[in-house]
């Protein structure tokens, strides 16, 4: 098992950038995927980002050129780095691990981009 902690999410104005940061309890290095998704207020969840462990990555098209996905091994941490956000980006926000069998969640982090 693994937990997986967010922190990063706030409220900021359309333009601006926030990084998400998603704490693991134990190395990111050996999962077959990490992934940032996000669920807007009142829609279903959507994925985001991915970062595939041969290090390929994927994003949503909404937030091609403006989000990149990273991570951190020596510190168990991955990231959301956050550009040139819009309203329409106002979500909780989750990162995810997967292999195998093994899906674990985190519990959110709220963002707010105000207009």
């Amino acid at each position: 098992q693994v937990q997986l902690v967010e922190s990063g999410g706030g409220l900021v104005q359309a333009g601006g950038s926030l990084r998400l940061s998603c704490a693991a309890s134990r190395s990111i290095s050996s999962f077959d995927a990490i992934n940032w998704s996000r669920q807007p207020p009142g829609k279903p969840r959507e994925l985001v980002a991915t970062l595939t462990s041969r290090g390929s990555t994927n994003y949503a098209d909404s937030v091609k050129g403006r989000f990149t996905i990273s991570t951190d091994n020596a510190n168990n941490t991955m990231y959301l780095q956050m550009h040139s956000l819009r309203p329409e980006d106002t979500a909780v926000y989750h990162c995810n691990v997967r292999r195998g069998n093994l899906n674990a969640w985190g519990q959110g982090t709220q963002v707010t981009v105000s207009s």
